[in-house]
């Protein structure tokens, strides 16, 4: 057991979930952010302007979400480059064999190829024919084994989710808000888990409600200490900063949760807010404005053209509202109220900008 922890160690293989529930997630949404997120938004900007260049790019790009999520987790899980660059053929079919699940697929299998890829570099003196092999008939025989089953599951799970949103829109437009906005926060991805899940529709703008109420709200709340830095910082890149001050204060995340507990319902049941446009952009929230993009591209070019719409006053209002206002005069009028509790001090949300 000693010379087998060794091993592992010697080949920089970490057992965990840190490694693959963290690490490897996060990865997996940056590879999604840089492929399928920003072909998905080319694509619209193609389908607006008629500018052609844009949708050509933009498919290149979204044909390349498979490799570049497998990539990213390789280089999240410090894959030796051999085995970094072989996952690119592991990352296509997986995510060509999960179908609406591909995702979560392209994360199993990707993982497992890349550990085995590290269990045989540089193991051999023809180690440029062996590696690549065992990382690409490893990933890609497992791809055609269970990324199918994985896919499915992963579909299943979503459609669920969907399901019981379209029957029990407030409820659920709460539950959905608050649980993918809580994992935004964490050190976990939430875009990864709704790219995964393929959440879509009244879910999604559920998702995506509570997604840009933890970024404006944290954003918003923190202003007087971290001032227009933290802003921008919390408000277009990530509420995840807040995390070590979450630890020390977890009475921090009250605002914001609650004013996710309101804009979910707010969205689903009174402006009946829907992302159809890629799931990925439903766990975003205001990352780069993504959530908002991801409604509006949904509203122009939908996967299902059926559901492209023209959309008026009210739907324009209303994205507004869910994902800039209410946020930001919820979370600050709550937080105000912790703040004469003594729940929240001075300091507590300081960031070291």
């Amino acid at each position: 057991m000693a010379k087998f922890r060794e091993f592992l160690q010697r080949k920089n293989i970490v057992i965990s979930l840190r490694r693959y529930g963290i690490d490897a997630l996060g990865a997996m949404a940056q590879g999604l952010f840089c492929s399928l997120l920003i072909g998905t938004i080319l694509n619209t900007l193609g389908s607006l302007t008629d500018i052609a260049i844009f949708t050509q790019v933009g498919g290149y790009a979204t044909q390349m979400a498979g490799p570049a999520m497998a990539i990213a987790i390789g280089y999240a899980l410090q894959c030796p480059p051999l085995v970094l660059f072989s996952l690119t053929a592991v990352g296509w079919a997986s995510n060509a064999l999960g179908g609406a699940g591909g995702p979560l697929a392209v994360l199993v299998i990707a993982i497992i190829a890349a550990e085995l890829g590290k269990v045989v570099s540089k193991e051999t003196k023809i180690d440029i024919l062996v590696t690549p092999l065992v990382t690409i008939f490893a990933g890609v025989g497992l791809a055609a084994l269970i990324a199918a089953p994985i896919g499915a599951a992963a579909n299943w799970f979503g459609n669920l989710i969907m399901w019981a949103t379209d029957l029990q829109p407030f409820l659920m437009g709460i539950l959905v808000s608050v649980a993918v906005g809580i994992a935004l926060t964490l050190p976990i991805s939430s875009a990864a888990i709704c790219a995964a899940l393929g959440l879509t529709g009244l879910a999604g703008g559920a998702a995506v409600a509570g997604c840009c109420a933890q970024m404006v709200g944290f954003a918003v709340l923190s202003f007087r200490e971290n001032k227009w830095g933290g802003l921008v910082a919390q408000g277009l890149g990530t509420s995840m900063l807040q995390m070590g001050n979450i630890v020390r204060n977890p009475r921090i995340w009250i605002p914001a949760t609650l004013a996710s507990a309101i804009t979910g319902p707010i969205a689903t049941c009174v402006f009946g807010l829907q992302m159809n446009g890629a799931a990925v952009n439903a766990g975003m929230g205001t990352c780069g404005l993504c959530g908002p993009i991801g409604v509006i591209t949904g509203w122009f070019t939908p996967a299902d053209k059926a559901l492209a719409i023209a959309p008026d006053a009210m739907d324009w209002f209303g994205l507004a509202l869910i994902c800039i206002v209410l946020p930001a005069v919820l979370t600050w009028l709550i937080g105000l109220v912790c703040r004469r509790l003594g729940w929240i001090k001075e300091g507590d949300l300081k960031l070291d900008l």
